[in-house]
């Protein structure tokens, strides 16, 4: 490694929080809170946004982490970008973007301490993380490096025009989503149950379920929908696992398709924080075939929406 090159770590969320795949399988390293825009010196001062965005140096190196784990090695390909198709990464606005080569490391490396020592994004200065980035760049592994990017994705249109059943829903979601990622004017945010009351119920409802075909903690499954009576697991429509408002839902879908085997009926599944809603379907293996975000619809939400309507 060429030591005029500086080595940066950035972070793809939390262990259970982890979007490390999407970084790597489009060729970028991506940091927020993007919403406000492109940066400029009159938009940000968020020291963060401002040393990602004018420090790094085309061919230094990024450690890319999840939590303590560092899940790839890569090498900066790009000036500053504003990148608006990451929008919503599992929720979160990183729009701020570098593209990246990346080396995934299957075997991820954990260093004690990482965590804790490290920010979203910062350069580092510790010796060992020093030491294994040269090591990792320097290795006999290196068509990597000269490999073209990725195709970066297109960016999704919004929805403009909400269904009528669903604008007084997603109003209220407007209202009130800045509320809760703001714990000092709110407090603690909502757990799953409070979620499943002022937000999952409510949205079944507008799409055409029943209240008597709508089951909460039944055989200890959050939410059960039933395309008919009597409520046995073969009638078993859609399973739905809640989380807390803000919380993984990516990290709920185990947690979900584990019901359907102890069912015996393998239903399609929806796991969900109230705000955002993945589904997985049985008859594909269990792939994410709907994707919608009360906070920030897009086209591709009105396929959920159809997808999750009471035949």
């Amino acid at each position: 490694m060429n030591k005029a090159h500086s080595v940066w770590q950035i972070s793809a969320g939390s262990t259970h929080r982890s979007y490390a795949d999407q970084l790597i399988d489009y060729g970028v390293a991506l940091i927020g809170p993007g919403d406000p825009g492109p940066w400029c010196t009159d938009r940000y001062d968020d020291q963060t946004v401002i040393q990602f965005a004018t420090e790094i140096q085309v061919e230094d190196v990024l450690l890319l982490r999840s939590g303590d784990l560092i899940k790839a090695v890569g090498i900066v390909a790009s000036g500053y970008q504003y990148l608006p198709q990451f929008d919503d990464v599992n929720g979160m606005d990183l729009q701020h973007g570098r593209r990246v080569r990346w080396c995934r490391l299957y075997d991820p490396y954990k260093i004690d301490g990482l965590s804790a020592q490290c920010s979203k994004f910062s350069k580092i200065q510790s010796t060992c993380l020093l030491d294994y980035a040269n090591s990792a760049i320097n290795s006999q592994l290196t068509n990597w490096k000269t490999c073209p990017l990725p195709d970066l994705p297109e960016e999704e249109t919004s929805l403009e025009t909400y269904p009528t059943e669903l604008q007084e829903l997603v109003a209220q979601v407007n209202d009130l989503i800045g509320l809760y990622n703001d714990s000092k004017s709110f407090g603690k945010s909502p757990l799953e149950s409070e979620m499943v009351a002022h937000y999952i119920i409510p949205l079944l409802r507008a799409l055409g379920w029943p209240v008597e075909n709508i089951a909460l903690e039944w055989c200890n499954i959050d939410v059960c929908l039933f395309n008919k009576l009597p409520r046995t697991p073969e009638n078993c429509y859609y399973l739905i696992e809640a989380k807390r408002v803000g919380a993984s839902i990516e990290d709920a879908k185990e947690q979900a398709v584990g019901y359907t085997k102890s069912l015996k009926n393998h239903c399609d599944v929806v796991v969900t924080d109230g705000i955002r809603y993945r589904m997985y379907e049985a008859s594909k293996n269990y792939d994410q075939v709907a994707y919608a975000n009360l906070g920030r619809l897009k086209q591709s939400s009105l396929d959920l929406f159809k997808r999750l309507k009471k035949p």
